[in-house]
């Protein structure tokens, strides 16, 4: 199966195309019933988060080095079919809003071998100084800023 990519547009004259995030199902994840347990969307997401902030040239990292975190504001999920241990899932991160103070992202979850459907979810963040203080990245960090914006789907 050809791997597939999620084409997104900026203000380049070429699209970017960015990676969706694989992650195969471990043994320990699983629960009494032999599922993944529903806790571990949430980690896969954030995975699937900072992957996409690693492809658009934007580490969780450097963000930290530079004093500013993202912390979860919510999360949602919705669980459409079941993911077994050894199956493979394709996650693909969406960032769907962005105003240089708050961050959301939209996840779809599908089975790799399959393409079933199985999870769609959203997250949102907030921006702020190591010291918990809000920040507007248009002010503060306008380098970062350009980046969120041309990856937002608005």
């Amino acid at each position: 199966m050809a791997e597939k990519e999620i084409e997104v547009y900026g203000t380049h004259v070429d699209a970017m195309k960015i990676r969706p995030y694989e992650h195969h199902a471990k043994y320990y994840e699983t629960d009494q019933m032999g599922i993944i347990h529903h806790s571990n969307y949430i980690k896969w997401m954030e995975e699937a988060r900072m992957d996409l902030m690693e492809q658009i040239g934007l580490s969780y990292k450097q963000m930290e080095e530079m004093e500013i975190i993202s912390p979860v504001l919510s999360v949602s999920c919705e669980y459409h079919s079941m993911v077994h241990f050894d199956d493979v899932v394709v996650i693909e991160p969406k960032i769907v809003k962005y105003n240089g103070i708050k961050l959301e992202v939209e996840y779809r979850i599908t089975d790799k071998k399959t393409g079933e459907l199985r999870t769609t979810a959203k997250s949102s963040h907030c921006f702020l100084t190591r010291a918990g203080r809000p920040i507007s990245l248009k002010r503060s960090y306008p380098e970062l800023d350009t980046k969120f914006f041309e990856f937002t789907d608005n």
